[in-house]
């Protein structure tokens, strides 16, 4: 692997934290473009109270000289802006037990885990009696890091002019089967309150997060994400850990509340015979090309060419005010579960934080490929394997 990243930090502490290793020298690292990403992802109808605090901005802290990648690793921080209420209880420092403080403390406890959550196996794992040791670094706040990772990543592959959208295209019930090219739609898509193209569709879906929001309820959903300029040969058929759709759909599922991951046609290769699955290959003035796209974009373990399209579905946010039965894990009594300030969909925010992790898969990819010392070096590669490919 050759782009890499850890992050740290928890929802309610001081700040979030990446550390980006493998990015060549001399790409343009911009402050903004990364901000505007994260603003991205605090979008959304149905989004929850945390949006009204924080107003996501990073800092670059190590790795850019006058906007410019060194080459060494890259240090972004996202401060929490909540973390003034919550100095005492999430204090990284031993604090004084005084009266004050222990009651500051108990009143951030928490023993009712919440069932389609971390609590419960995390608590368990790693010997906590109180779950927000837990619920802080399992929280989809984490996220917002990866969506800073990714606006780097993004600016590797905006390079290459290899571009990448999402749009939602389910909330509940609500669906549309609808084939487009959401690159004709981009302008639309990022002003919609729930990234989708079309304004009826739009409207629908808000009804379905609005019933779920009256009931105490949550929502989830469906999205894509496609990549359009990727050039064949990204990944590779000898070892199942360097296939790019492994890789892909590895990322993706990482994304809390993420349960499938489908690359291209999916789960519909299932009902579908051969010749109706596979896309036949043409030759037309000396060029390749396809006519249909089921593969998306993916054949092999390899990029083909083709637009990739990753089609992900998130389940409803297991936090809700119509709490599930659940237990306390100090006194093992049955309880409802806790309740956290929660979103009631997230969907179109899980769509830009996917976005960002296939951008990193790709950039990854594509740094194996072509080198990953200079822009200068890389730039030289690409154009050498574009020209030879051209001739063949």
């Amino acid at each position: 692997m050759i782009l890499r990243f850890l992050t740290s930090g928890e929802s309610h502490g001081k700040c979030l934290n990446a550390i980006i290793e493998g990015v060549p020298a001399g790409i343009r690292v911009d402050i903004n473009f990364i901000n505007k990403e994260l603003a991205r992802r605090q979008c959304g109808y149905g989004r929850g109270g945390r949006m009204k605090i924080e107003t996501d901005k990073v800092k670059i802290l190590s790795g850019v000289r006058h906007g410019l990648s060194l080459g060494s690793p890259i240090c972004l921080e996202i401060e929490n802006k909540d973390w003034v209420n919550w100095q005492i209880p999430m204090n990284t420092e031993p604090v004084e037990f005084t009266e004050e403080n222990i009651a500051k403390i108990k009143s951030k406890e928490i023993k009712n885990v919440r069932p389609g959550h971390a609590d419960y196996s995390g608590a368990l794992k790693y010997n906590h009696y109180d779950v927000r040791n837990i619920l802080e670094r399992s929280s989809a706040r984490e996220t917002a890091t990866r969506v800073a990772v990714g606006a780097v990543a993004k600016s590797i592959l905006k390079e290459f002019n290899i571009e990448c959208i999402s749009y939602v295209n389910q909330i509940g019930k609500v669906f549309s089967n609808e084939e487009i090219n959401p690159f004709d739609y981009i302008e639309k898509i990022e002003k919609s309150e729930l990234r989708t193209y079309d304004d009826e569709l739009c409207n629908k879906m808000k009804e379905e997060i609005n019933q779920a929001q009256t009931e105490g309820d949550t929502v989830g959903g469906s999205f894509k994400v496609i990549f359009k300029n990727v050039p064949v040969g990204l990944g590779s058929h000898v070892h199942w850990d360097r296939k790019l759709d492994g890789l892909l759909a590895k990322a993706i599922m990482s994304i809390p509340a993420v349960k499938s991951v489908e690359i291209g046609m999916g789960k519909d290769v299932a009902a579908s015979f051969g010749s109706v699955t596979h896309d036949e290959i043409y030759v037309e003035n000396g060029r390749y090309i396809r006519k249909t796209n089921n593969a998306g974009g993916i054949e092999g373990g390899m990029s083909n060419g083709e637009d990739i399209v990753i089609i992900a579905s998130m389940k409803a946010i297991p936090t809700m005010k119509k709490a599930l039965n659940s237990v306390s894990i100090d006194k093992k009594e049955q309880v409802s579960a806790h309740f956290e300030r929660s979103d009631t969909c997230a969907v179109p925010a899980c769509s830009v934080v996917a976005e960002a992790m296939a951008s990193i898969v790709i950039a990854d990819a594509f740094l194996e490929k072509f080198s990953h010392d200079s822009l200068f070096e890389i730039k030289q590669n690409f154009t050498n394997y574009i020209k030879q490919i051209s001739e063949r």
